[in-house]
C-alpha cells in the first residue's frame, strides 16, 4: 500500500500533539510540526522519492532522525514512536487540542482530574458545571470551553478544502485510468470551492458494465464500501472521507453536473424558472413534455432557460441568477491575474527558508514581487523580530534587491496588534518599510465591541497597510473572533488601508461574503499566501478560489497591480514621521 505525503504529515502532527500532552521539549514538538508542514506541501511523493533511491534528510526541516521515521512509515504504515505514544493515551484525546482555549497543559489537567478524553465528554462536563471545580478553571472559562466544544463538534463533519485535495487528485487519476472513461469531475461543494466540504460527489461518463465502479471500490485508499451498483457506488476512504460516484451517459452529463454541483438553493431556483417556461430540469436533462431539449453540457442547461452559464463558485442563490439575467455577472479573478504576494515569512522568524530562497521560489511561481513580512517581537513562539533585527533585515533586502532579476522583495512586517490596539514595534522603524501587515494573534476572546475597537485603533496608526487574517479562525482549532466586520470595512475605506484574504489552508480568511462586502464598499483585498516555505506559494490558488466565491474581479485585488502602481497604493498607507 502506498503511503502518501499527507498521511505522513498527519502522523507527524499526531506525534507533535501527543508529545505536547506529555509536556515534551517545545523544540522537539516544533521539529515534527515543521516537518509535517514541509511534507504536506511537498510536490513529490516520498514513496516515489524512495523508489528512486533518494534520501529524505535533505528536505527542509527534516533531519536524519525524522528521515528515518519517514522511511519506517513508508515501509509499514506507522512508526514505533507513534505506536508508543498512542499506547500512552486514550484514543481520540488529541481532538481536545483542536478546541479553542485548550492547550496541552489544560487537556492534561482535565484528563487527569476529570477523565475527559473527547470533545463530547468535555461539553458534557462543562454543561454539568464540573470543569469549574478543577483548579485553574472557573465559571467564565467553563462557559467559553462549552461554547468552543459545541462549535468544534458542529464543525467536525466537514473537511477543509485543502485537506481533501490530495484525495481528489488520487481519485481522479484512479478513475481516468479506466478504459472508456471520457469525463471525470468532482461536483458538490468541492467544485463550488467552499472552504469546507462534507463529502465528495464524483460524476463520470463511462460505458455500461461497471468498470469505473469496480475501479473505485478496489482503490487502495478505500477503507469501506458502503454501496456498489451498476451506475453508482459509495465508499469511505481510510482517512474517513466519504466518496459517492455516479456514472452517467454523455447526453446527460451537463444536467447531472448542474444538479450535483448545486447548491440546492441554486438548483431549486433554476427549476422554478424552468417551470414558469413549461420546462422541466432534472439530473437527466431539460425536457419540454417528454422531449429532451438539452443536458449534454452545463451551458445548454442554462441556455434552455435564457441564462449564460454561471461559474460554479457563484452558485449559492446569492443574487447570481438575477445578475446573469442582467448580463452583469462578474469577470472573476484568476490565479494568473496575481502579480505578487504581500505576506510571506523567512527563517528570520518562523519560516524555513532564507530571503534569497523565498525570492527564487516567488520567481518560479510566476510572481514579480514578494513582500517579506516576518513576525514581530511579541510573537515569541515565532522568534519575532525586534526593531534592531528588523532594521538588519531591511538592509539585507535592499542589498539583495540590487542582485535579483525578475523579482523584487518588498520590505514589510507582520506586526502584532496588541490588546489595546497599539502596534508591536515603534513607528520610527515601521516608517522604513514598504508596507505594514497588522495581525491579531492574542486576546482572541475579547468582546465584539472591544475586539472591533482594538482593530480600528490599530488601523489609525501612522503606518498600517493591510489587516491580516481578520477573523482569526483556524480550521478545527478555533472559530472566528467576535467582530463588527461592516464597521471594520467602512473604517478601512476611510483610512485607505486594505484587508487580507489569507490563503493558508487552515485559515482562508476573509470569508467569501465578507470579500463581497469589501468589494461593494470599495475596499481592495490582498490575496496572500502567508508562506513559510517556498512551496507554500501554491496556496495562492486557494485564496483565488475564495475570492471568486466573493465575486471579486482582478480590479478588486491589490496584488494584481503592477509594481509601480502597487508602490503608490502602499505608500499612501505609510505616513513618514514629521521632521
Amino acid at each position: 500500500m502506498t503511503v502518501r505525503n499527507t498521511e505522513i504529515a498527519a502522523m507527524f502532527e499526531e506525534i507533535a500533539d501527543l508529545l505536547e500532552l506529555q509536556q515534551a521539549n517545545a523544540f522537539r514538538v516544533r521539529a515534527y510540526r515543521n516537518a509535517a508542514r514541509t511534507l504536506g506541501a511537498w510536490p513529490e511523493e516520498m514513496a516515489d522519492r524512495a523508489a528512486q533511491g533518494h534520501d529524505f534528510d535533505d528536505l527542509p526541516g527534516v533531519g536524519k532522525d525524522l528521515a528515518g521515521k519517514i522511511a519506517e512509515i513508508l515501509a509499514r504504515g506507522s512508526c514505533d514512536q507513534l505506536d508508543r505514544l498512542r499506547a500512552s493515551f486514550p484514543r481520540g484525546i488529541t481532538d481536545l487540542l483542536h478546541i479553542s482555549g485548550l492547550g496541552p497543559r489544560r487537556v492534561h489537567t482535565l484528563y487527569h482530574e476529570l477523565g475527559i478524553r473527547s470533545p463530547a465528554q468535555l461539553l458534557s462536563a462543562a454543561r454539568e458545571g464540573r470543569i469549574r471545580t478543577v483548579p485553574g478553571f472557573g465559571a467564565v472559562s467553563e462557559r467559553r470551553i462549552a461554547k468552543a466544544a459545541a462549535d468544534h463538534l458542529e464543525r467536525a463533519g466537514r473537511w477543509p478544502l485543502a485537506r481533501v485535495t490530495p484525495s481528489v487528485d488520487a481519485l481522479l487519476a484512479c478513475l481516468r485510468a479506466v478504459p472508456g472513461v471520457s469525463e471525470v469531475v468532482v461536483a458538490g461543494s468541492f467544485r463550488r470551492r467552499r472552504d469546507t466540504v462534507g463529502d465528495l460527489d464524483i460524476l463520470a461518463v463511462a460505458p455500461a458494465g461497471g468498470a469505473a465502479i469496480g475501479q473505485l471500490c478496489g482503490f487502495d485508499q478505500v477503507g469501506q464500501v458502503l454501496a456498489q451498483g451498476s451506475t453508482r457506488a459509495s465508499v469511505v476512504l481510510k482517512n474517513g472521507l466519504q466518496v459517492d460516484l455516479r456514472v452517467v451517459r454523455a447526453a446527460s452529463f451537463g444536467s447531472a453536473l448542474v444538479y450535483f454541483t448545486g447548491s440546492r438553493a441554486h438548483t431549486i431556483t433554476l427549476r422554478r424558472i424552468a417551470r414558469a417556461q413549461k420546462l422541466k430540469i432534472n439530473e437527466y436533462g431539460v425536457y419540454r413534455g417528454r422531449t429532451r431539449i438539452a443536458g449534454d453540457t452545463e451551458a445548454s442547461v442554462y441556455a434552455s432557460i435564457g441564462l449564460p452559464c454561471i461559474p460554479p463558485e457563484l452558485r449559492e442563490d446569492h443574487g447570481e441568477i438575477e445578475a446573469a439575467r442582467r448580463k452583469a455577472l462578474p469577470q472573476l479573478i484568476e490565479r494568473a491575474d496575481l502579480r505578487g504576494d504581500l505576506h510571506a515569512h523567512t527563517d528570520a522568524s518562523d519560516g524555513s527558508e532564507s530571503l534569497q530562497q523565498m525570492a527564487q521560489a516567488a520567481r518560479a511561481a510566476g510572481l514579480g514581487y514578494l513582500a517579506i513580512t516576518d513576525h514581530s517581537r511579541s510573537l515569541t513562539v515565532a522568534h519575532g523580530l525586534d526593531a534592531r533585527r528588523l532594521g538588519v533585515q531591511i538592509d539585507a533586502i535592499d542589498r539583495l534587491n540590487e542582485k535579483l532579476q525578475d523579482i523584487v522583495l518588498l520590505k514589510g512586517i507582520e506586526v502584532d496588534i496588541l490588546a489595546d490596539g497599539r502596534l508591536d514595534l515603534p513607528d520610527a522603524v515601521l516608517a522604513r518599510l514598504d508596507l505594514v501587515v497588522g495581525a491579531v494573534h492574542s486576546h482572541l476572546d475579547l468582546s465584539r465591541e472591544k475586539q472591533t475597537a482594538r482593530i480600528l485603533h490599530a488601523m489609525d496608526r501612522p503606518n498600517f497597510s493591510i489587516l491580516a487574517h481578520p477573523n482569526g479562525r483556524l480550521f478545527g482549532t478555533r472559530g472566528p473572533c467576535a467582530l463588527d466586520m461592516e464597521r471594520i470595512i467602512r473604517h478601512a475605506r476611510g483610512r485607505g488601508c486594505f484587508l487580507e484574504l489569507n490563503s493558508q489552508p487552515d485559515r482562508l480568511d476573509l470569508f467569501d461574503l465578507q470579500c463581497r462586502q469589501a468589494r461593494d464598499a470599495g475596499v481592495a483585498i490582498a490575496i496572500s499566501s502567508d508562506a513559510h516555505h517556498g512551496t507554500d506559494l501554491r496556496w495562492l490558488a486557494l485564496g483565488v478560489d475564495q475570492a471568486r466565491r466573493g465575486w471579486l474581479e482582478a480590479g478588486d485585488v491589490l496584488n494584481t497591480l503592477p509594481l509601480q502602481r502597487l508602490r503608490k497604493r502602499l505608500a499612501a498607507t505609510m505616513n513618514p514621521l514629521p521632521g
